[in-house]
C-alpha cells in the first residue's frame, strides 16, 4: 500500500508540483514525427504535464514548441498561420519564431511597437526515432539526447505508435512493469499449452537498482526443461523495455524488444508511446512494425482523428465478448494492450493505493514507487534524478530458457552489450 499523501505526491504532475518539477527534468515524447511532417505545416496541439502547447515546423524546417496562448490577449496559437519562419496569431497578427521571440507586431504603429520586448514560453525539441521529444525543465539541467537503442536503429527495424489512456500515468506505468498479470490477462489462446507464461503462472521476481532506474527479471520454472527467465528495464521516469523473443516452448525468434513510455498528459490522462524494434540484421515485418495484434495499431485500434483515442473504451466496455471469454481467451477483449488499458482504467482515474494488498509479485511496482519518491526528494535538494543522464544508452531486455543451475545474471552481457567485457 501507499499512503494517501505519497499517492498524491507521485500522481500530481502540474507545474509547480513536486512530481511535475521532477518529470520536467527528462526528455518526453510528445508527437509522432509525421504529425509535424513538413515545413510550414499545420500547427499541432500538444498537452503534456497539464500544459497546453502548440508544435510547428517553420519554413526552414526547424521545430518549435510554444505555449498555446498568445501573450497578447491569450487566444490559442493553434489557429495561427504558419508562415515565413514563424507562427502568426490570427487575432492581431503577432508572430513568433521557434524560440518564442515576437518577430512582428503589425497592429501597433512604429512609434509604439514593442515586439522586441515580447517573448512567449518555448521549449527545446528534438526529432529522433520517428518521435518528437520535448524538454520542459530548466535549461541548465537539460539532459543528453534520448538515445535509447530503439531510437537509433534504421526505420525499417522499428515500429512506433501512440494511444490516449484515460487514467493517471502511474497506474498505467505500474501495469506495464507488472509481469505476473501476463499469465492471466494476456492468455489469448487458452488451448495453447506451449505458452510459457501460461505453463508457469507464479514467477519469482528479482529487482536490481541501477543509475537509470532498475533492471528486473521474472523466473518461471518449467520443470526439467529449465527456467524461463525474462529480463526488463525500467528507465526513469516512465519507460519500460521488455524482451519479446521467446514466447513458446520449442525455440527462439528474431532478436526483438518492445516497450512503452507512459507520458502524463495531465493528472487524469496519459499518452502511451508504444515501440518495438530489432537490432538484428533482418528488418521487422510490416505487421510487427504496425504493432498488429497489440491493440496499438494506428487506424485499426486507434482513432487517429479523435486525438489518438482507442476505439475500445470504457464507454463500450472495450467491446468485451463474453462468448470469446468463455471459449477462447481469458478476457474476451481483443488486443494485449487494450486488455491492459481496460483493467487499469477500471481502477478509477487515480487509483487509491492506500487500499491495496500487495504480494511478492508486486516487487517491481513497490520499487518503482520508491524510486519516484526518491527522485522527487533529489530534485527538491537540487540534485539530478536517476535516468536524467545517459546511463541507459545501449541497454537491452533479454529472455531465455536457462538450465536450472544457471542464474539470470548470465544474461547481463547481452543486456548491456556496449559495456560487456
Amino acid at each position: 500500500m501507499l499512503s494517501t499523501e505519497n499517492n498524491d505526491l507521485i500522481t500530481r504532475v502540474g507545474s509547480g508540483t513536486p512530481m511535475g518539477d521532477t518529470l520536467r527534468r527528462y526528455w518526453m515524447p510528445i508527437l509522432l514525427d509525421w504529425e509535424v511532417g513538413t515545413p510550414d505545416c499545420d500547427p499541432v496541439r500538444v498537452r503534456i504535464l497539464g500544459e497546453d502547447l502548440v508544435a510547428f515546423k517553420d519554413t526552414d524546417g526547424k521545430l518549435g514548441l510554444l505555449a498555446a496562448s498568445c501573450p497578447h490577449r491569450r487566444v490559442s496559437l493553434y489557429f495561427g498561420r504558419n508562415e515565413g519562419n514563424g507562427l502568426r496569431c490570427v487575432y492581431h497578427g503577432w508572430k513568433f519564431d521557434v524560440e518564442g521571440n515576437c518577430v512582428d507586431m503589425p497592429n501597433e504603429p512604429d512609434a509604439s511597437n514593442f515586439s522586441h520586448k515580447v517573448k512567449t514560453p518555448s521549449y527545446p525539441v528534438v526529432e529522433q526515432g520517428n518521435v518528437i521529444w520535448a524538454y520542459l525543465g530548466p535549461k541548465e539541467h537539460m539532459p543528453p539526447p534520448p538515445n535509447f537503442e530503439w531510437t537509433l536503429v534504421p526505420d525499417s527495424h522499428r515500429g512506433v505508435t501512440k494511444i490516449w489512456q484515460e487514467c493517471n500515468w502511474v497506474q498505467a506505468l505500474e501495469g506495464g512493469i507488472d509481469t505476473s498479470h501476463s499469465s492471466f490477462l494476456h492468455n489469448n489462446d487458452m488451448s495453447d499449452d506451449t505458452l510459457l507464461r501460461s505453463r508457469s503462472t507464479a514467477p519469482v521476481l528479482q529487482v536490481e537498482n541501477t543509475d537509470y532506474g532498475y533492471t528486473y527479471n521474472s523466473t518461471r520454472p518449467l520443470g526439467d526443461e529449465g527456467n524461463f527467465v525474462r529480463t526488463y528495464h525500467y528507465v526513469m521516469p516512465f519507460t519500460q523495455l521488455r524482451a519479446n523473443q521467446v514466447g513458446r516452448s520449442g525455440g527462439y525468434y528474431m532478436p526483438k524488444i518492445a516497450g512503452h513510455c507512459w507520458v502524463p498528459i495531465d493528472d487524469e490522462n496519459t499518452m502511451v508511446f508504444n515501440f518495438t524494434y530489432t537490432w538484428g540484421e533482418e528488418p521487422l515485418s510490416e505487421p510487427d512494425k504496425m504493432l498488429r495484434g497489440t491493440g496499438n495499431e494506428l487506424f485499426v485500434d486507434i482513432d487517429v482523428a479523435n486525438q489518438f483515442r482507442s476505439f475500445r473504451t470504457r464507454a463500450n466496455d472495450y467491446l468485451l465478448d463474453r462468448y470469446v471469454q468463455r471459449t477462447q481467451t481469458f478476457t474476451g477483449i481483443e488486443g494485449v494492450n487494450t486488455q491492459d488499458r481496460a483493467l487499469q482504467e477500471t481502477m478509477g482515474i487515480i487509483a487509491d493505493r492506500s487500499l491495496e494488498k500487495l504480494g511478492t509479485s508486486d516487487r517491481a511496482i513497490i520499487t518503482m514507487r520508491k524510486l519516484l519518491l526518491e527522485a522527487v526528494r533529489t530534485v527538491e535538494d537540487g540534485g539530478s534524478p536517476r535516468g536524467a543522464k545517459d546511463e541507459y544508452y545501449g541497454i537491452r531486455a533479454i529472455d531465455r530458457i536457462l538450465p536450472l543451475d544457471q542464474s539470470w545474471e548470465v544474461l547481463k552481457p547481452d543486456m548491456y552489450p556496449t559495456t560487456a567485457g
